[in-house]
């Protein structure tokens, strides 16, 4: 008979194991990007400059920020081997197939790829230099890429460093090219081949007015790599692109609500070099549709610049506020009102400024507008405020300013660190925390305030368009911070309850980033950042530009053992010689133990399964069809949490019923009976809406490690010093876990492990409980009494065997190879 309950548990869990993995699969729904169209801008100059870029990373690479391939492809390599096989280049991680070009459907017309000496005669990667008008769109819907593609070749700097200048399809020509993209806080060199897609001889998507030029059709095939497919493109925002080709930090207004000083922050922008661009919101009824006034309703616009333009009139004189954009068409679609190409305005204003405003009325996109005009007229604007790294030395000793960044990266993990937004307020402390401090006012503010510009950003999403993953719903609070709440770290439930934020997102919105800009007073400031809804799994980039210095650091507790406030010192008496307590585990001792006299960690799971039964986590069923996917703990009257019976009699019930088995199993227990016998239909059979969880005692990990924590001779096995030590600490953290198991179901909510963890005397930040989270919480956020042991016990291990080798006290050990693997593979 026992052969068989140890058969039949096997199977059933197995069975169980499966199904509840199948039943989880189902995803959440999402909601659906939000998508705006946007422009932006810039002029040609053919001086090439070559910036250094530090960390770069190659795509596929290990801590690259990109999705993993099976390849890493470094440029020269691939070249110098392509060259000494007179060989071309042909890309196996974005072949020349339909995948790479769509993830929903298949084309609805052959596409062919040809190199460019298929497609033109003399191909070159450059004509006559670069300019905006090397920019044209074609057939897929990425105006926002070119609209930032434009506005990139106004910049040499920014220029190459996007693009390497060195390539060529003359000297050293293998097929083979290579571009840079900044990706959440690193430059990544992405390498392609020189196929491209086209239809009946002509390229298909970006191009140039140039037939045989070919760098801008390569480096929106490189983009495309970047994040999966040509598809992947379709929709997004210009301040996505200009923040891949600069690294910078984007923000956006609204033209029908904008801010009274929003000339200033343009033109400070423009001294910063940041990028900008503007748009019409689209007619829902004609695609691209025109306005009286020549502009093209939901097209994206560069702005090219900003300036105050001298004006000499008949009656009076004085400046104007002036703003260039540029159609990416590069056509004579134009605007036609006031300061339009020929325009009779353009005679009051004298002829050296025009000059030096650069001043033509050539068919090619480009015009003037004042800035009045430009409110009424547009409805979005959006600024690319480029990193310090950005600006050459030279910019900056011609007088261009440049912002000071802070940035970091995060992540937020269900039940550890995704805390949800302050609706939430019981977890909304548990997000990452940072705290940002301002010295200095703004130059020339009369307030003496600080212009800060937050930007969170959430990572990797558009290249996993093709797997259904949409981007999160984010937002971020800004809360003020006196020298005593410092002290704090991180902020708990109480600093939220009661105090007001003093910034915030405008919006929680599911873009791949959102941002804002701030004017506050110097001094501490805390940012909270996180997903609108709990328990939403995602990592993040943020970033604090400002114009003067700030300091930023996370606002995270320090990793390290010591007491705690909340510590619990459960009532342990100090062992004496004549303790009866210490006598009566003596015994215990002896009795298990063998000839040897110590016990291994079978035989300490025997004495702890047995002496702590009543803690350990009750079984719990989950209903695939629940609202919220909720578990509940199952029991029968008179049964012991844990019995198998009741898991049992479930699985096997229908196929033992007249057997002599049915009594053994307690199939006739009426709470077997009834989860035997309910279905969905009600015609009896396995309920198969229902998975048992159900825990057999210790797991054998657990007892492992706690015998390698107190085992100093590695032999496997504790003398009775150790196992009484063992025991101590076991009913220290036993009575601290009992008082966050409030509901006593042996589980405790994944957000209370650091409370739980800290009243053991352990400190740990954000990245160790994560890491603890996704090793040992469950499906629905919890952690068990034993799992919560094994945090426990893993912590004190790895501290205690540090220490050992900090002998510095300096929070430095070193390890050889060889040590390193024994300590913890051991423990």
């Amino acid at each position: 008979m026992d052969d068989l309950k140890g058969f039949l548990r096997q199977a059933g869990q197995e069975f169980l194991n499966a199904a509840g993995q199948a039943a989880m699969g189902a995803a959440k729904d999402v909601v659906g990007s939000v998508i705006n169209e946007i422009f932006v801008k810039k002029e040609a100059d053919t001086k090439r400059i070559l910036p250094s870029i530090k960390n770069m990373r190659v795509l596929g690479e290990k801590h690259s920020s990109l999705r993993p391939h099976s390849e890493v492809q470094d440029y020269d390599t691939l070249l110098k081997s392509c060259l000494a096989n007179g060989s071309l280049f042909e890309d196996p991680l974005f072949p020349a197939s339909n995948e790479s070009l769509l993830f929903s459907r298949r084309p609805d017309r052959h596409i062919e790829w040809l190199r460019p000496h298929e497609i033109t005669d003399n191909p070159q990667f450059f004509v006559e230099g670069y300019s905006r008008f090397d920019v044209q769109q074609g057939e897929l819907g990425d105006c926002w890429l070119l609209a930032a593609t434009a506005n990139l070749t106004q910049e040499s700097n920014l220029f190459f460093r996007v693009i390497p200048p060195e390539q060529s399809f003359e000297e050293n020509y293998a097929g083979i090219f290579h571009f840079r993209f900044w990706q959440y806080g690193k430059w990544v060199d992405v390498v392609i081949d020189d196929r491209l897609p086209t239809y009946r001889g002509e390229l298909l998507y970006m191009h140039s007015t140039e037939k045989n030029e070919m760098w801008s059709a390569l480096l929106e095939k490189a983009y495309a790599k970047l994040h999966g497919s040509y598809e992947a493109l379709k929709g997004g925002t210009t301040c996505e692109a200009m923040e891949d080709f600069t690294g910078g930090v984007s923000e956006w207004y609204d033209l029908k609500e904008a801010p009274g000083n929003l000339f200033t922050i343009l033109q400070k922008a423009a001294e910063r070099n940041s990028m900008m661009g503007c748009s019409l919101e689209a007619d829902p009824n004609v695609l691209e549709a025109e306005t009286p006034q020549g502009l093209i309703r939901g097209h994206a616009y560069s702005i090219t610049k900003v300036c105050l333009i001298d004006i000499v009139t008949p009656n009076r004189q004085g400046k104007i506020p002036m703003i260039r954009l540029r159609n990416p068409w590069g056509n004579e679609a134009e605007w036609n009102g006031p300061w339009s190409d020929s325009s009779p305005e353009w005679r009051y204003i004298p002829e050296d400024q025009k000059a030096e405003i650069g001043l033509t009325f050539d068919r090619d996109g480009e015009f003037w507008m004042s800035f009045q005009d430009f409110l009424n007229h547009f409805e979005r604007v959006e600024i690319c405020n480029l990193s310090p790294d950005s600006l050459t030395e030279d910019q900056q000793q011609s007088g261009k300013r440049k912002w000071e960044m802070s940035m970091y990266e995060g992540e937020w993990t269900p039940g550890v660190t995704a805390g949800g937004c302050r609706n939430f307020l019981d977890t909304f402390w548990h997000n990452p925390q940072y705290i940002i401090t301002l010295v200095d006012p703004d130059e020339e503010d009369e307030e003496g305030l600080c212009t800060v510009i937050v930007a969170l950003m959430q990572k990797n999403r558009r290249s996993k368009r093709n797997m259904g993953m949409e981007c999160l719903t984010i937002g971020f609070a800004i809360y003020s911070l006196s020298e005593r709440d410092l002290d704090n770290r991180p902020q708990g439930i109480q600093f939220f309850k009661y105090k007001q934020s003093v910034g915030r997102s405008p919006h929680f919105i599911n873009t791949r980033e959102v941002c804002s800009r701030f004017k506050l007073p110097p001094g501490h400031y805390l940012i909270v950042p996180s997903t609108f809804d709990p328990n939403e799994e995602g990592e993040f980039l943020i970033r604090v530009f400002s114009e003067t210095q700030n300091n930023m650091e996370e606002n995270d507790d320090h990793v390290g053992y010591g007491d705690s406030h909340d510590t619990i010192t459960p009532g342990f008496p100090t062992p004496k010689p004549v303790d009866p307590q210490r006598d009566s585990l003596r015994r215990l001792f002896d009795s298990i133990a063998g000839a040897d006299m110590e016990v291994d960690w079978m035989e300490l799971k025997r004495i702890l399964d047995h002496s702590m039964r009543d803690d350990l986590p009750k079984p719990i069923t989950y209903s695939r069809f629940s609202n919220n996917n909720a578990f509940e703990t199952q029991a029968g009257p008179g049964e012991e949490a844990g019995n198998a019976c009741g898991l049992l009699s479930l699985i096997c019930g229908p196929f033992l019923k007249g057997t002599p088995f049915e009594e053994q199993l307690g199939m006739n227990d009426q709470s077997n009976k009834r989860l035997i016998d309910e279905n969905p239909s009600h015609g009896g059979g396995i309920n198969s809406n229902v998975i048992v969880d159900e825990t057999h005692g210790f797991s054998k990990d657990v007892c492992r490690s706690m015998v390698a924590m107190l085992d100093a001779d590695q032999s496997g096995k504790l003398g009775f010093e150790e196992f009484e030590s063992l025991l101590s600490d076991i009913a220290k953290w036993k009575a601290i876990f009992k008082t966050y198991d409030l509901e006593h179901t042996g589980r405790i909510d994944g957000f209370q492990l650091r409370e739980a963890l800290n009243s053991a005397g352990y400190h740990l930040n954000n990245r160790v409980l994560n890491a603890l989270g996704h090793r040992y919480g469950s499906r629905d956020g919890k952690i068990s009494f034993d799992d919560y042991l094994m945090c426990a016990v893993k912590i004190k291990t790895y501290i205690e065997m540090f220490k050992e080798r900090d002998t510095e006290k300096n929070d430095t050990a070193t390890f050889t190879l060889e040590e390193w693997i024994e300590r913890t593979i051991y423990s």
